[in-house]
């Protein structure tokens, strides 16, 4: 009996993997490890290239979720054993009541804290110096960070460099940038309570900056620096300025897109001769694919709504919890083209800046500057996986009768195009300041980004990158 249900056990298997997608970038079996394939589904032993990965790995920090649950983080620390906290946010946080159950709670449990509320929205090298020098003045043994993307990938940063203070700053920034180093001592508790519905940091072990000598974004991305803890609360994400809902809405899109047609773990290449080396972006996965839908289906219902209505709880609840989603995803699987292209869109940044973010400083708004390119990115990675960019576009409301796989680009590229009309995104690169004549640099700053653009499906060149930035310079 036993050896008939084993026998029956992998049969199965074999079906599911006959039945898996076939175009290109998923032509091998997801989710049947390499132990269960035949000898001639198994990477071919002879082949001299690097092998490729074989395993993928899921990480992601505790969530609690509910109504009013940041008056717990007091007790939290308590429970950690806590004696000194560091608490980061940024000036506009700070003002808001946004930080009044925070600092409640911590006084009401006698928690001893700091506050650093210098955080730089879209972070810098620069900036994030400060907050480490901070962090490591302060000798803090646990950290909490209320805010965007922009404060949790600050905290996380410091609370990094400070638990290793003889460190170099590049020493763990991502490679070619940095040296791309493994985290192998052992950071502080980190709370995370996110105030945005966008990127989905209350999850991940990713920490994005911009590299002020190449004026591009980079990152550290390690699962050792992911939070502890994420306080997802949505009594904050109701004081989100429409802009702010705009662009963060559209970073939990992307997020979710590029997760879903990102190469195929197994199809990934070096495999790391160790564990500790696997990366926190491994390529698409079963289950970071399970994340990725599931945000892609609250988004078509929820995002208009929220962005429209900012007394949309139900709605402005559901893109928070969908930006928790798609960092599940893309926290594990990664992102490509559209966030290595976004990286020198942000930091070559001329005098451009959006309404509802008071800052002193020019910006481009991290989802915003992802979206610019999302047309044409996805008609650029459609002939590698037409199948799973025609069930996004159908996820997202368009009709798939009658789609042809060579349509599929086309399909998904106009479903974008019609959230960013009717959410009022700029058109394209222009209005942001950018002209033909950039996109020699745009690439240049993209061209370094191997941590998130190669796992786009479909390798590129200089000139598709150059034809991509061209094809964003006007949107609709």
């Amino acid at each position: 009996m036993a050896t008939y249900t084993a026998s029956r056990a992998f049969r199965l298997l074999q079906d599911i993997g006959n039945a898996a997608c076939r175009c290109p970038a998923h032509s091998q079996s997801f989710g049947i490890h390499p132990g269960l394939l035949s000898k001639a589904q198994l990477p071919c032993s002879t082949d001299a290239s690097p092998p490729p990965e074989y395993a993928f790995e899921m990480a992601c920090s505790n969530i609690r979720v509910g109504v009013g649950v940041t008056q717990e983080v007091g007790m939290d620390f308590n429970n950690m054993g806590a004696k000194k906290v560091c608490v980061m946010t940024d000036k506009k946080i700070a003002s808001l009541p946004i930080m009044t159950p925070v600092l409640e709670s911590l006084q009401k449990h006698k928690v001893n804290y700091q506050v650093f509320d210098n955080v730089r929205v879209e972070p810098n090298d620069i900036s994030f110096q400060a907050a480490i020098e901070f962090a490591k003045q302060g000798d803090f043994d646990a950290y909490l960070a209320v805010g965007g993307g922009s404060v949790m990938d600050t905290c996380k940063a410091a609370n990094l460099y400070a638990s290793h203070p003889d460190a170099e700053f590049l020493d763990f920034v991502n490679a070619p940038i940095g040296k791309g180093l493994p985290v192998r001592g052992a950071v502080k508790p980190l709370i995370a309570v996110p105030t945005t519905a966008g990127t989905g940091s209350e999850t991940t072990g990713v920490a994005i900056f911009d590299y002020t000598p190449l004026k591009a974004k980079t990152g550290i991305g390690n699962r050792a620096i992911r939070p502890t803890l994420g306080i997802v609360d949505p009594l904050h994400v109701k004081y989100m300025p429409n802009r702010v809902a705009t662009y963060s809405g559209f970073d939990v899109l992307c997020h979710a897109l590029e997760s879903y047609t990102a190469i195929p773990y197994n199809q990934r290449r070096p495999r790391p001769s160790n564990p500790i080396e696997r990366p926190a972006y491994q390529g698409s996965n079963p289950i970071s694919d399970i994340w990725s839908l599931h945000a892609l289906r609250i988004i078509n219902k929820y995002f208009r709504r929220s962005v429209h209505d900012p007394d949309d709880t139900e709605a402005r609840t559901a893109m928070h919890l969908a930006s928790v989603f798609a960092g599940i995803g893309f926290g594990n699987a990664g992102v490509h083209l559209c966030h290595g292209m976004s990286y020198p869109i942000a930091g070559l940044v001329k005098s451009f800046k959006s309404k509802d973010y008071d800052d002193d400083h020019a910006i481009v708004p991290h989802g915003l500057s992802v979206v610019m390119t999302a047309p044409a990115v996805f008609q650029f990675t459609s002939p590698m996986c037409p199948e799973r960019h025609i069930e996004a576009a159908q996820i997202l409301g368009s009709d798939k009768t009658n789609v042809r796989n060579e349509d599929a680009g086309a399909v998904l590229a106009d479903t974008l195009r019609t959230y960013m009309q009717d959410l009022q995104v700029d058109d394209g690169l222009n209005a942001l300041g950018y002209t033909k004549d950039d996109i020699p640099d745009l690439v240049k700053g993209t061209l370094p980004q191997h941590r998130v653009t190669k796992l786009a499906p479909r390798p590129q060149s200089e000139e598709d990158l150059a034809n991509m930035f061209e094809k964003s310079m006007k949107v609709y």
